[in-house]
């Protein structure tokens, strides 16, 4: 045999020794996303009674995706504009993008602005402001504090925070027997936690309950947050989507800054506006001083550009345009309130549904609740039967989102829980 047949046989031989262990054979198969897999099973589902009431995204009546009229403006615009281009943006986005969605929740009278305590990033929708946050909070505050989330809370949020290494502690938010705040659990679990701990807070339309705080409570939270100096992370993705009122849904936000509180904003563009693909949000933070802002701003811009480099462009040109114009700001309210009023409809039309069919139980809660979803104190088991034998989807803990019913499938929906709850 020749030399370099011999040693081409060597090579082949270890390539074959290498190949036996690999490195990916310790990485265990992990379980898919609850949400898009619960829309996957839904899309194979071929009964005509079908009905999703899991995926966390507005539909009108007919249960189709809704581009709001504003933006189909902003649209055209966009597309005339000659002098349109697609080079990078800068690191934190556009000024007059993330200036107009800090106002937005803020208010253009607060006194963080009149001191220049202010400071935004754009960022990769709310999840990706959620992200950021967590990532600098990571790097700069106090070492070993926790996150306290509600308890239940948004899936993702547990898993932000795991992520970047900041551990997570629950406080009690939903109160089964009376479906609505356990506002004294929760204020008992913010005393004893840690001095210093983050406290995230869902801005308005909490998410998965739909049960949010009301003024007085609010004051009485903050309370608790500022003697046990813990640091306020307030999560908004439904700014106008839940009432209808911008400003009504920035009351908590605002509350706290009037207040004399440094925190974070999160903020989201998918729902009120629409744009769940265009992953447009923002992320607003509130300090003591202009110096502190410039400060935190840099880590920012240093932390952003080594994970996306910069944001991208699309989405964020869309609510710039609309944020800054007076004519499209307004026709966006009206666009809210078109929205946030199905929503409320629907509301309406299933409690009074479940009223008639007088199904057994309390269900006031469907109409106190307010925003995209709702928890309905279903169980696991009746979840479970009304999937196997009734084709509704939701997620396992009860929680439904209102977009997903309609005039047309309503009356089933109420109907199909009227038997399970009557008979699971």
């Amino acid at each position: 045999m020749s030399a370099p047949s011999s040693r081409l046989n060597q090579l082949t031989s270890h390539m074959q020794s290498s190949q036996d262990v690999s490195f990916f054979q310790q990485i265990p198969q992990a379980a898919p996303d609850a949400i898009f897999h619960l829309t996957a099973q839904y899309q194979a589902d071929t009964d005509p009674r079908k009905v999703n009431v899991g995926v966390g995204a507005y539909r009108d009546d007919n249960l189709k995706p809704y581009i709001l009229p504003v933006v189909k403006k902003a649209d055209s615009i966009l597309f005339h504009n000659q002098n349109l281009d697609h080079e990078y943006q800068p690191i934190a986005g556009q000024k007059t993008y993330t200036k107009a969605s800090s106002k937005l929740i803020l208010g253009e009278d607060s006194p963080a602005f009149q001191q220049n305590r202010v400071v935004a990033i754009q960022t990769i929708s709310g999840t990706g402001a959620n992200h950021t946050a967590a990532a600098f909070l990571a790097k700069f505050h106090k070492k070993g504090a926790i996150c306290l989330l509600s308890k239940p809370t948004w899936a993702n949020h547990k898993a932000i925070f795991n992520n970047v290494g900041i551990q997570v502690a629950e406080y009690p938010y939903w109160n089964p027997s009376t479906r609505g705040l356990d506002l004294e659990g929760m204020l008992a679990a913010l005393e004893d936690a840690p001095e210093e701990s983050i406290v995230l807070l869902h801005a308005c339309a909490h998410n998965p309950t739909g049960v949010d705080p009301t003024r007085e409570q609010w004051q009485r939270i903050a309370d608790v947050v500022q003697k046990k100096k813990h640091f306020p992370f307030f999560d908004c993705a439904y700014q106008g989507f839940a009432s209808g009122n911008l400003d009504q849904d920035a009351w908590a936000v605002r509350y706290f800054v009037e207040r004399g509180f440094e925190l974070f904003v999160c903020q989201s563009f998918a729902k009120n506006f629409g744009l769940y693909g265009e992953r447009a949000g923002n992320l607003t933070v509130v300090t003591r001083t202009a110096e502190q802002a410039q400060h935190v701003l840099s880590q920012l811009e240093i932390l952003q550009r080594s994970e996306i480099s910069n944001p991208p462009a699309y989405g964020s040109r869309i609510v710039d345009l609309v944020l800054n114009d007076k004519q499209l700001y307004a026709e966006w309210n009206d666009n809210l309130g078109t929205m946030s009023g199905r929503i409320i409809e629907m509301r309406k039309r299933l409690f009074e549904k479940l009223q008639q069919l007088q199904t057994p139980g309390t269900w006031n809660h469907i109409v106190d609740q307010i925003g995209m979803f709702s928890f309905t104190g279903l169980s696991p088991a009746q979840v479970k039967v009304l999937k196997e034998q009734y084709h509704i989807y939701m997620t396992d803990n009860g929680r439904i989102s209102m977009a997903g019913l309609s005039s047309k499938n309503v009356d089933y929906f109420a109907e199909s829980i009227d038997k399970v709850v009557r008979s699971v």
